[in-house]
């Protein structure tokens, strides 16, 4: 299918021929047939990618900073590689579309194949010939409701927000202030909610339109006068800007028609600089709306389905689609005059040039049209690429998951591995699977987990997607006859990992490794070679500088990532097990409280060993993020070894001080090379099963001993 990509790391615009997306739990695939093009948020994104680097750091100074401290604490080369690696990523453009739904998901109740709907949202309804839509995002058409004017349902719900923030009553003055898509919708929810308004633009020709739609419109310099005349030198009872501008004329004019104690809200982009005087003098209150209503940016309503109760919350996002709509449909609002471009999805880059200046064109409503479906559904599953033929290779290779740990860290290391043939690729969305497909040189990219888990001629399958669905996917994979290799963690709950072991005593020719790199990283390997010997128990301590996540990612999720103990800190319990040479029996852990900004991480877990030794991990999201994030110190038999963030490893015995350094290894290149020389060989996985099962087992023992408050058997 053809969809519109923005590329932030070289400003072009472009049309990609991508998989059809597979709809999951919860979502709809949508043949789209009208896509509106927002002349705000996506030229803002256009314009900011054809920015120079310098550029682009300028209008970021927040992002700059960041990667100032990932600099200082993890280097600068690791840096650099990171943000090329985000920048590289496509952006899927567009947020509001229409069409039809052609397959559903599972727990689809009210939605039907053939049904005509709205779909918002970014990353959802963007400007492609399908897309995957979730259920609180998807709004069923009425009848005489056509697709064109559908496809502005999202920014209808936006201006429909807006209006409703101000709270007006019937027959009272409303201003609004700019008259683009957003003013020209805002001024008839406006005029139908029984209230007079006064639209305010400084181009005639957006007077004309809302005239035209049989609204009251005057130019900015006749604002001022005109407002004391409608409405009676009494000040309007709600001001609402809808002006896209830097500028801050916008709050300024709207604090001189304001009437006492009045409500502003801004559904625009506007300069915020606010003349004091005026609004402490009449008690003005501004409000920034946030797009289309309560639910967005909340993943549990937007993502997981999961609907306010009406009675605490009248108008959802959701709600608020249906009510634009269904004004359409009784011509209390019209669009149809406001469109003044359309576009085939084929020259979906010239609607860039319209809204960016590039062709001098007046322009309000552009429109992006797709044609009818052309060829089976199945045949637009998978993009195939030219590439060269491959040489005979141990691992023939598919990938789940195309994020950015695959771009950044695996699958350049996979690149230039000789035992690794790229085969196939697949994203849930396809988008990031073309991209990383295209750019690695595999044979053909995907949105099915399916095309990878049953194509013959894969053999072995790289599971990075999310942390929920990797123990199915292993499981899956394992059942089709294919060696696994599974980003941490393997499971995030017992049952997960009951399922995971049971199929692995089913599978005698399979190998499974969980993506535990550390302990390949050359510096570990030389720490164990220190202590491989050694007669008696020792004492390890592991310091993680982890660094704040927000409770809303979803890596905090329990049903998603698990949470950072059993999604991260897995990592460094393996590595003590490997150093120790066995997996823990017991843990005692304990947990910061959490103050209403952490959950459960930042822990201290000590765990014990069948030798007598005792490892400790203190993994710690409070600390400053500019320090070095990992800390190794290890005691045994007089010696005291100390690794640093796998930059350097310090030893200490009998007065005599060692120090091996060199840039930052990780492991992640040795950890591949050792899976495939185990395939190529027939020999044993490269962790053992009981320390790659232990190792889980122990984080789940290590909150279950937070929330017990008491020691954790494993």
């Amino acid at each position: 299918m053809k969809q519109l990509l923005q590329h932030i790391k070289n400003g072009q615009t472009v049309i990609e021929e991508i998989p059809v997306p597979t709809p999951r739990e919860g979502q709809a695939l949508v043949k789209v047939s009208a896509s509106l093009v927002s002349a705000g948020t996506e030229r803002m994104v256009v314009e900011f990618a054809e920015k120079s680097y310098l550029g682009k750091a300028r209008s970021r100074p927040d992002l700059v900073k960041q990667t100032l401290d990932k600099a200082k604490r993890e280097g600068i080369m690791p840096t650099v590689q990171a943000v090329f690696n985000r920048l590289d990523q496509p952006m899927a453009l567009g947020y509001s579309s229409a069409g039809t739904i052609v397959a559903l998901g599972k727990n689809m109740q009210g939605f039907k194949v053939g049904q005509r709907v709205a779909c918002a949202g970014g990353g959802y309804a963007s400007h492609a010939e399908y897309n995957v839509v979730p259920r609180n995002l998807l709004t069923p058409l009425p009848k005489n409701v056509d697709f064109e004017p559908a496809a502005f349902t999202t920014l209808g719900a936006i201006a429909l927000h807006g209006f409703r923030l101000a709270e007006p009553q019937l027959g009272e003055n409303v201003a609004v202030i700019g008259l683009g898509l957003l003013g020209l919708m805002t001024i008839q929810f406006a005029a139908a909610a029984g209230c007079n308004v006064l639209g305010i633009d400084l181009d005639p020709k957006r007077i004309q339109l809302a005239e035209g739609l049989g609204l009251k419109a005057v130019t900015r310099p006749r604002a001022e006068s005109a407002s004391q005349a409608f409405t009676a030198n009494r000040g309007f009872d709600s001001v609402i800007i809808c002006a896209d501008t830097s500028s801050n004329d916008p709050v300024e004019l709207a604090g001189v028609i304001a009437r006492d104690r009045t409500k502003v809200v801004a559904t625009g982009a506007v300069g915020l600089n606010f003349p004091r005087k005026i609004y402490y003098e009449k008690e003005i209150s501004f409000i920034n709306s946030r797009s289309y209503g309560p639910g967005r940016y909340d993943s549990n309503y937007e993502e997981n389905g999961n609907d306010y109760p009406i009675g605490y919350i009248r108008w959802t996002e959701g709600r608020n689609f249906q009510a634009v709509v269904e004004m359409m449909a009784s011509r209390k609002l019209k669009v149809e005059s406001l469109i003044s471009h359309r576009f085939p999805i084929e020259e979906g880059v010239k609607a860039y040039e319209v809204i960016t200046g590039k062709r001098k064109e007046p322009f309000l409503g552009v429109l992006l049209t797709y044609g009818e479906e052309v060829g089976k559904l199945e045949s637009l599953k998978v993009v195939r690429f030219n590439v060269p033929t491959f040489k005979p290779a141990t691992c023939k290779l598919g990938v789940l998951g195309a994020g950015l740990y695959a771009n950044a860290t695996l699958l350049p290391v996979l690149k230039n591995n000789k035992d690794f043939e790229l085969v196939g690729i697949a994203s849930s969305g396809g988008l990031h699977a073309q991209h990383s497909g295209k750019k690695f040189g595999f044979q053909y990219a995907a949105a099915s987990d399916d095309e990878i888990i049953n194509d013959p001629n894969i053999n072995t399958v790289a599971i990075l997607t999310r942390h929920d669905s990797h123990a199915d996917l292993v499981v899956k994979a394992l059942k089709a006859g294919k060696h696994v290799f599974v980003e941490k963690p393997l499971a995030i709950n017992s049952n997960q990992l009951a399922a995971v072991r049971k199929q692995l005593l089913k599978t005698d020719n399979c190998l499974l490794l969980t993506g535990f790199n550390r302990r390949f990283s050359p510096l570990a390997r030389k720490l164990k070679s220190l202590v491989v010997n050694r007669q008696s128990s020792m004492y390890l301590h592991y310091r993680v500088n982890a660094g704040y996540i927000p409770l809303n990612h979803w890596t905090q999720d329990p049903a998603l990532g698990g949470g950072r103990i059993i999604g991260e800190a897995c990592h460094f319990i393996d590595l003590i097990t490997f150093l120790v040479g066995a997996a823990p029996v017991s843990v005692t852990a304990h947990a910061l409280p959490n103050a209403g900004k952490y959950r459960e991480d930042n822990v201290s877990m000590t765990f014990t060993f069948p030798d007598g030794s005792i490892g400790v991990v203190d993994y710690l999201a409070n600390g400053d993020k500019s320090v070095p994030k990992e800390r190794l110190e290890t005691f045994c038999e007089g010696m005291i070894a100390t690794l640093d963030d796998y930059v350097s490893l310090t030893t200490v015995k009998d007065g005599k001080k060692t120090v091996q350094s060199g840039a930052q290894d990780k492991g992640w290149k040795a950890e591949m090379t050792a899976f495939a020389e185990s395939i190529r060989s027939g020999g044993e996985a490269p962790i053992p099963y009981d320390q790659l099962i232990g190792v889980t087992k122990s984080t789940f023992a290590a909150v279950e001993s937070i929330q017990s408050g008491s020691k954790a058997h494993i």
